[in-house]
């Protein structure tokens, strides 16, 4: 399995297929096993780059809460891109890695070449409103310090590969709490391509969800009745349908992309090259 040694801290990735990189991240409590039906429908003609936020899945739970932070987090998002020998990417998230994925583009906007939001929010610019978002973070917390993991059992978001209920209180704590507007602000100074894509029945992101629609120039909007907080999982056919027309829609960009990737597979080749290949708080 690939990993990344960060201070210590091992963070796994993984990339398949050929062609124009896609870098997605998994939301609060989810880890990389939410997007494998993302990846089938991707792979043949993209990188499709999955990865677990510490503290989830595969990744590592240390113990230090310290090192759970956003910074720390949006440092691993671009590790994992240098790591896979990628300058810019489609950065896409859901939930918190939706978030995250914002956060990613204010930090780094040369490295984003287009945006996919996953049933998520913008943050807050008052600060009330901030504080009860973060009280429902340390409520998460304090449901795994209470309750372990054992009561996830393995619904589709997860997998079972989450290993630490410590790591999920941590990143609650460090990663999914939010400290400024940031992020708020910077959605309406979005230059890229945008999808915005929920379901009509998320009721807890749905409005995050029209304003960052609304706000983001251009962005396109998609919200897939008969689904909830996870719309690639409760409706995965429709889903995955809209992102790969919305992807498909970036040419030349992609097209280009892809093109320059299947030359560089076919030189390969021919030079005798392999290139590499709940019941709990809800997930968020």
């Amino acid at each position: 399995m690939p990993y990344l040694n960060r201070d210590s801290v091992r963070i796994y990735y993984n990339g398949i297929g050929e062609g124009p990189a896609i870098l997605l991240t998994n939301g609060y409590n989810l880890t990389s096993y939410m997007w494998r039906g993302l990846v089938e429908a991707l792979s043949d003609r993209y990188r499709v780059i999955t990865w677990d936020v510490r503290g989830h899945g595969r990744s590592d739970s240390p113990a230090d809460p310290d090192a759970y932070s956003q910074t720390l987090t949006l440092e691993d998002m671009s590790a994992v891109l240098d790591a896979e020998g990628v300058k810019d990417a489609i950065i896409a998230g859901h939930s918190m890695g939706g978030y995250l994925s914002l956060a990613f583009h204010v930090e780094h906007p040369e490295r984003v070449r287009a945006l996919v939001l996953i049933g998520t929010g913008p943050g807050y610019r008052n600060a009330k409103a901030r504080e009860g978002w973060n009280r429902n973070a340390e409520g998460r917390a304090r449901y795994f310090e209470r309750h372990g993991i054992e009561k996830m059992g393995e619904f589709e978001g997860h997998g079972g590969e989450n290993r630490s209920a410590r790591g999920l209180a941590l990143a609650a704590r460090g990663i999914l709490t939010q400290h400024d507007s940031r992020v708020i602000d910077s959605v309406s100074k979005i230059r890229v391509p945008t999808l915005v894509i929920a379901g009509t029945e998320d009721v807890d992101f749905r409005r995050g969800m029209e304003y960052l629609a609304t706000k983001i120039p251009g962005a396109r909007k998609i919200f897939l009745p008969a689904a909830g907080h996870m719309p690639n999982i409760e409706q995965p056919r429709a889903f995955n349908s809209a992102v790969r027309q919305f992807l498909g829609e970036l040419d030349p960009v992609v097209t280009t992309s892809t093109t320059s990737a299947k030359k560089r597979n076919t030189t390969s080749a021919a030079r005798g090259v392999s290139l590499a290949a709940n019941t709990g708080p809800n997930p968020g």
